[in-house]
């Protein structure tokens, strides 16, 4: 079907939503954005669905909802009837559209006979993946888009570990989804009934008291906070997310007393009005608390996204500036400080285990091998740490320590299985409280590492490319690379070459190829003679051509001269190509 004929069948379908329908209207003979609406279905991926609101099968709306959850409901009843006692938990975040998208999972779900757990109010992503476990489910959904604009929202999908499903199970998923031909016209139940005979369920404060309890169980150092939290001054920002409540509330029941709530975003606002991007990556989201930290004098600024997985982490430099610290700075600060103070505390298990993905800083492999620990890689994505976690689980071969990846995702405790904002906020509470008691700021304790590791310094550059030919020019840029591999780099030959689509590992200089054990994703990196590399991915989330680095040398300033000096070529190789 074309996309004009897709485009007539909605426009005439009697039953469309007003909203919908008066969105078209407004669309009107726009050739090109009509095109974009129409010409594909939403791609639902290994992890869910994410795009902008609007009409279309290729926009974020009621029907392509519906038809994400239809395919999830026989996903799960494949598996058998006792999904249906089992039931899936839904949450949502504070973005446009997100209480009604939940909503119509709920009745979706709910009209196979599979119980619905709806969370009554808006919560963080992690506290979904903990209800998951908690209530023995047989999955999950979040409505939330993470980061993205405010035009955007997406459909996340859990299995009953509480962790986004790894690529087997997520491709059969995938397949009940793309085999449901007409999304206009799926039936859902009706509320009342699902709440009366108990396929719909309301939850919420049982389940924040849980998660409030095993939140406490991630300090490693009590003694510490008890003597030390009440002096330690924080300012916070949830970036008119969902973290507002859950990050004060444990953070003052553990002691920290002087926390300060940026008021302009302390509430859900799915504009985002006070931010060009609500994401702590970007160092413009922290403009309004470093205006606050400088009121306060604060030892720390920390920002979540919207639907607190990712957090983000300012301090004080030497020259008395907050700067924000990079995913990759503040993840081998948390290592550190975990692994030290159990081995202090002589906590530290013999066969614990770090994990990362592959575009993240070796710095925590040079951090967690110090220790005697194993840091192993995972593809980029939180649900193959937490598929890793679940293998360990079950194995009993390791013991899990810490999960992380270089985009401001964190895991200490995998009581959740995803990354958890909420989480990394205690533990920087407490990693502060740690420095300062050595009168030392996290910026200290940072370079102390450095003095110590090396000085690592990672970057990355996102080439935004919309639509279909936004699409059709990232693949032309990873075929190019793949046909005509870079030599040499910042004067540097490439050594190795690690494709992840072909799994194979190539020496170049041995002509040697090793197999790649991971499981397959369109990403190429490459290894330079002085160790630094640089790597490309799709996002899997966005339209973004994503290109990482990372260097390492014995001084700071080295390091950034040749951070700068590898994006340069390599960013040039790219627009080349483009």
């Amino acid at each position: 079907m074309s996309w004009r004929q897709r485009y007539e069948k909605w426009k005439g379908f009697n039953e469309l939503e007003l909203e919908l329908k008066q969105s078209l209207e407004a669309i009107g003979g726009d050739e090109q954005q009509l095109e974009d609406c129409f010409y594909k279905n939403l791609e639902f991926g290994t992890g869910g669905m994410r795009g902008e609101i609007g009409p279309g099968p290729n926009r974020m709306n009621t029907y392509t909802i519906r038809k994400a959850s239809e395919g999830f409901a026989r996903y799960l009843l494949e598996q058998g009837e006792h999904v249906k006692a089992q039931g899936v938990v839904i949450a949502y975040d504070s973005r446009h559209k997100s209480p009604e998208f939940a909503r119509e999972a709920a009745l979706t779900i709910g009209k196979h006979g599979i119980k619905a757990y709806l969370f009554e109010e808006l919560r963080p992503t992690p506290e979904l993946s903990f209800a998951v476990r908690k209530l023995g489910a047989a999955g999950g959904i979040v409505i939330t888009a993470s980061h993205n604009p405010p035009e955007y929202n997406g459909f996340k999908v859990y299995g009953s570990d509480g962790c986004q499903l790894p690529p087997e199970p997520a491709n059969r998923l995938v397949k009940f989804v793309n085999e449901i031909e007409d999304e206009l016209v799926i039936p859902v139940g009706d509320e009342r009934e699902l709440k009366e005979n108990g396929t719909l369920e309301m939850i919420g404060e049982e389940v924040d008291v849980a998660y409030h309890e095993a939140l406490k169980t991630i300090i490693v150092n009590p003694e510490l906070l008890e003597a030390s939290a009440k002096d330690v001054r924080i300012v916070f920002t949830p970036l008119h997310g969902t973290a507002n409540l859950p990050v004060r509330r444990v953070l003052e029941a553990v002691g920290f007393e002087n926390v300060t709530v940026v008021k302009e975003q302390e509430l859900p606002d799915p504009q985002f009005s006070t931010v060009k991007a609500p994401n702590p990556e970007e160092h413009a989201a922290f403009a309004l608390a470093i205006e606050y930290g400088k009121k306060t004098e604060a030892d720390v600024l920390i920002a979540t996204d919207p639907d607190a997985d990712r957090v983000g982490v300012a301090v004080k430099n030497q020259a008395g500036e907050y700067i924000v610290l990079t995913g990759n700075q503040t993840g081998g600060l948390m290592l550190h400080y975990l692994l030290s103070q159990k081995k202090e505390k002589g906590q530290l298990p013999v066969n614990g285990i770090a994990l990362k993905t592959i575009v993240t800083s070796e710095f925590g492999r040079a951090i967690a091998e110090d220790f005697g620990i194993p840091m192993v890689d995972t593809l980029t994505g939180f649900k193959f740490i937490g598929e890793k976690i679940k293998e360990y689980e079950q194995s009993g071969e390791h013991q899990f320590l810490f999960g992380y990846e270089e985009s401001y995702g964190y895991l200490i405790g995998d009581f959740v299985r995803d990354k958890d904002a909420v989480q990394a906020c205690l533990l920087a509470a407490e990693m502060t409280a740690y420095y300062k008691s050595r009168g030392m700021t996290l910026y200290d304790g940072l370079l102390e590492l450095f003095d110590r590791y090396g000085y690592y310094r990672e970057g990355l550059t996102s080439i935004t490319l919309k639509g279909k030919v936004g699409v059709e020019k990232i693949q032309h840029v990873l075929s190019q690379f793949r046909q005509s591999p870079p030599k040499q780099v910042n004067d540097q030959q490439v050594v190795v070459i690690e494709d992840y689509q072909t799994k194979e590992k190539v020496s170049v200089k041995e002509r040697t190829v090793e197999a790649i054990t991971l499981p397959t994703s369109n990403v190429l990196k490459y290894m330079l003679e002085d160790g630094s590399w640089f790597c490309l991915r799709p996002s899997g989330t966005e339209p973004k051509l994503k290109i990482y680095y990372g260097v390492k040398t014995e001084a700071l300033e080295k390091s950034e001269a040749a951070l700068d000096a590898v994006k340069r070529d390599v960013e040039e190789i790219v627009h080349s190509y483009v």
